[in-house]
């Protein structure tokens, strides 16, 4: 009896123990909303508020389609269940005309609401407690210029534990430390400013990085690609040259990619087309310029890619003929008989890092629903892809995605129809 009862003693010890330690992790640099604050706005204020807010891409998650600007109600599908996005018009009752710049401030740095209750990471916070006070301050005013919207929040609805306050404290304890950007002293003013818009305000590694099982993901694998979780694109690495590492292209031709979501030899395509559109095609080319700065120089991205991936496991496949004759008859056109595209419309696929590297997501995905560039002024009329969801069967895309991954030098893996079942399944076709 008495071991049952020390044994009792000692888990409730080690509980009160861990909820102190989870308690204290997740009130740390805690903002006090209730401190007095000066909170001067003005047109130029605001105007930078502007700014800053599309390049966080603010608009595009608290705008629902079909809704008014900021006014929120986009449904965000998690693993988890799905987490609604908030109102962020100054309307009195249902958005933030009731909150204060340090509210706001709160929100940003530490993930917490109005009334100090924790907020989901579909808000990415992780990234934008990187955002000075000051920047904070410049978005809220914006945010408290633009037009009241009277519509109350929706209940997100996730599955239990997760929709608990104590399970998000939990991972928060985990994954969450919050802290403003500090600059690097052995890097120069442009590297730094880079730094800041890529991992604060741009939250790059919200997709750009691997996540857990809890969808957590770790500082150590920032920007190595990962999985976008429910919308089955993959993000590629940024600091692979295999993949998406940018350090052996001219400044020039990444800030094309990312003011006019195309460069030579490579366009941005599925979720990267939209940020595109909606946010970094609207930075200033010296903005651009420091994030390309910051990414020429990422750790492991030093190395020049290699023209192909390394071979992969071989397949069965229809017969060299039958695969040669559906991308003579689907693809040639467009992409050319030798896989050598077309300049300033149609990319090539020999020697593509979007065709050898290893995860062949996201060209399942365009093979089945097609897609285009961003629309932006360097680039008005983007060229596309038609979709071939309804045109060819799982066998028939993976035969010829697999020719394109082995012809005119490309050595990588095939393709096998289940995975092109998998996707197509997944969105629903």
């Amino acid at each position: 009896m008495k071991k049952m009862l020390k044994l009792a003693l000692s888990m409730g010890l080690l509980a009160v123990g861990a909820a102190a330690v989870v308690w204290s992790l997740n009130v740390r640099d805690e903002v006090d909303v209730n401190a007095p604050v000066a909170f001067v706005t003005s047109d130029s204020v605001i105007a930078r508020g502007k700014y800053l807010t599309v390049a966080g891409n603010c608009m595009t998650c608290h705008t629902a389609r079909g809704g008014q600007n900021y006014a929120g109600g986009l449904g965000i599908a998690t693993p988890f269940g799905t987490v609604f996005t908030s109102n962020l018009t100054p309307d009195a009752t249902t958005g933030i005309g009731s909150w204060t710049a340090s509210h706001f401030w709160r929100a940003l740095h530490n993930g917490r609401s109005k009334d100090g209750r924790l907020l989901y990471p579909a808000f990415p916070y992780t990234s934008y407690t990187q955002v000075t006070r000051e920047d904070s301050d410049a978005m809220f005013a914006y945010l408290r210029s633009q037009p009241a919207v009277n519509q109350p929040n929706q209940p997100n609805t996730l599955r239990f534990p997760y929709q608990s306050q104590a399970a998000l404290a939990v991972w928060r304890t985990l994954y969450f430390k919050p802290g403003v950007y500090q600059p690097d002293a052995r890097r120069d003013a442009e590297w730094n400013r880079g730094a800041y818009l890529t991992s604060g305000l741009g939250h790059c590694s919200a997709c750009h990085s691997p996540r857990d099982a809890l969808g957590g993901t770790r500082n150590s694998l920032a920007l190595a690609g990962g999985l976008i979780p429910m919308q089955n694109w993959y993000a590629p690495s940024l600091t692979s040259p295999h993949e998406a590492g940018v350090s052996h292209w001219d400044r020039e031709q990444i800030v094309g990619l990312l003011k006019n979501g195309v460069a030579p030899g490579t366009s941005a395509s599925g979720p990267m087309a939209e940020v595109v559109l909606r946010s970094t095609q609207h930075l200033t080319n010296q903005d651009l310029g420091a994030m390309a700065s910051y990414l020429k120089a990422l750790p492991g991205a030093s190395a020049p890619p290699e023209k192909t991936a390394p071979p992969g496991p071989a397949r069965p496949s229809l017969g060299t003929n039958k695969t040669a004759k559906l991308y003579e008859q689907h693809c040639a056109q467009c992409h050319g008989t030798q896989g050598e595209g077309i300049a300033n419309a149609y990319p090539p696929l020999a020697s593509n890092r979007a065709v050898t590297m290893t995860s062949t997501t996201n060209l399942v995905q365009m093979v089945l629903g097609g897609g285009y560039p961003p629309a932006t002024a360097g680039n008005p009329k983007p060229f596309g892809m038609p979709p071939f969801v309804l045109v060819l069967s799982d066998s028939e895309i993976a035969d010829v995605i697999t020719h394109i991954r082995t012809s005119w030098g490309n050595q990588a893996g095939a393709v096998t129809p289940q995975e092109v079942n998998r996707i197509r399944a997944n969105q629903g076709h």
